[in-house]
């Protein structure tokens, strides 16, 4: 018996076909002896480049398995005139890749980190969080080098509300717009001049070879990072032991804390696509740095914590996020959180 395609999938460069032995359809099973993996990915070239990135970081552990891609266009990918906001949020982009491994159409899901709900639905985990890209936003402009710069009416675009408000909170002369479509997309209507200048994930246009295009990083106390920014995670579904055990092979243990408590922070909060909402967790000595914010999308409040404490176990990193939201509660996020 020889492989094929599952499905709908859709094939990038997947080398000779190999025997099947495992991951047919309906399969539950996986182990070094698999010959046939298939990720579910999103067709954006920065969603292509995640996929790509984990087949290869996945082939030196599995060199007799036949990785394949099966590209799925979600309905955040397909709605691209309004905000994120507005349609449901960024669990809009994983929707359909975990009903593909729900069908058994695909064995796992690679998504940015950031764009991941905080509760993870029935049925399904993330099997590990890998090493983190760049985590900070990037000022991009073709004619002006920081934010400081910009004159006042100045156009900056960003699909982000959390961005949005940190903007508006520390440069309220400035015109805020909303910017949607892939990567590629957002470089070009900036330099087509519909915007003076473009906020954008760093770790995006590190990955995607443009690194050339940042003006400047804005430091996370200008910009405070969105949960999980600049980490890729892994899904699969729950059940699936030997597969989870496979794909840990990838986890970062740092990247796993951080996000772990920023992760915690946004829960404890209720943070939604409405909320401005900001958490970063960095290692400073022995111990777990936690900043967060969340704020009024107008940016006229802005509240902001950080909390530290050793935290070498995912329960630490839990606790640590949880006990920063809790604080912020306290001091008055409950307000800008009804408001």
């Amino acid at each position: 018996m020889r492989c094929f395609a599952r499905p709908n999938a859709q094939h990038y460069k997947i080398g000779p076909e190999l025997p099947c032995t495992a991951l047919m359809p309906h399969s539950n099973s996986f182990s070094a002896a698999s010959t046939r993996l298939v990720i579910a990915t999103r067709q954006s070239a920065l969603a292509m480049w995640q996929a790509e990135h984990v087949r290869e970081r996945l082939r030196p552990h599995y060199p007799s398995c036949a990785i394949e891609l099966l590209g799925v266009t979600t309905h955040g990918d397909q709605v691209i005139d309004r905000s994120l906001a507005d349609i449901g949020g960024k669990g809009l982009f994983i929707k359909e890749l975990e009903q593909a491994m729900q069908e058994d159409r695909a064995d796992l899901a690679v998504h940015s980190l950031k764009d991941v709900p905080m509760d993870m639905p029935s049925g399904f985990v993330l099997a590990a969080i890998m090493e983190r890209e760049d985590p900070r936003d990037a000022f991009v402009s073709n004619s002006y080098r920081s934010l400081a710069e910009l004159p006042p009416g100045s156009v900056v675009g960003t699909s982000s509300l959390r961005r949005e408000a940190q903007l508006r909170e520390r440069y309220p002369k400035l015109v805020v717009e909303a910017l949607r479509g892939n990567v590629n997309t957002r470089l070009r209507k900036l330099d087509e001049g519909r915007y003076a200048a473009i906020i954008l994930a760093a770790a995006g246009l590190k990955r995607l070879g443009h690194p050339e295009r940042i003006t400047a990083l804005l430091d996370p106390a200008q910009s405070l990072p969105a949960v999980g920014q600049g980490a890729l995670a892994l899904e699969c579904r729950a059940g699936r032991d030997e597969l989870i055990a496979a794909l840990r092979l990838l986890a970062d243990d740092h990247a796993t804390l951080a996000t772990t408590a920023e992760r915690a922070f946004s829960r404890r909060l209720a943070g939604d696509c409405h909320t401005p909402l900001a958490a970063y967790a960095t290692m400073r000595g022995d111990e777990l740095w936690l900043r967060g914010l969340i704020a009024s999308r107008d940016g006229t409040r802005v509240l902001r914590g950080e909390r530290s404490a050793p935290a070498r176990t995912a329960d630490a990193a839990q606790s640590l996020g949880d006990a920063l939201g809790a604080d912020l509660l306290g001091r008055g996020a409950a307000d800008i959180l009804a408001a």
